[in-house]
């Protein structure tokens, strides 16, 4: 999948989610919570299945990684971001349906989690090890 195809990709699931979300914060639509959230999910479960063939590509025999390690790492964290986020966004569904009586501070930790490890991978790629 090219860039513009997966610049196009994501803001047009961007942009049906908060279409849904402004008709059911309007009251306009009675619908569930996890219906309208079922654009995010969609984004996330292709970018899942992306990053799981690129990371299966890397085991086939006769392939010469670029980065080495370090390119299965970055994958490995982008994976685990998109499930922490997707973590989130069913724990607040459960929260917004009241499925589950959930404090707000539990439903947040996944997001914490995801934010905590992007301001590592920020910090790692801002001040890399120096190899002299």
């Amino acid at each position: 999948m090219s860039l513009a195809q997966r610049v196009l990709l994501t803001w047009i699931f961007t942009l049906v989610f908060l279409i849904m979300l402004v008709l059911k914060l309007d009251d306009k639509i009675r619908w569930n919570w996890f219906l309208v959230f079922l654009p995010v999910w969609v984004f996330d479960v292709i970018l899942v299945i992306m990053l799981v063939v690129k990371m299966a590509g890397r085991c086939k025999s006769g392939h010469e990684p670029r980065d080495g390690p370090q390119d299965l790492r970055k994958k490995s964290w982008y994976l685990v971001a998109v499930l922490l986020k997707l973590a989130f966004c069913l724990a607040l569904c459960a929260r917004l349906e009241r499925l589950a009586d959930i404090k707000v501070t539990f439903v947040c930790i996944p997001l914490w989690v995801l934010l905590l490890g992007a301001m590592a991978e920020l910090g790692y790629n801002i001040f890399p090890d120096r190899r002299d």
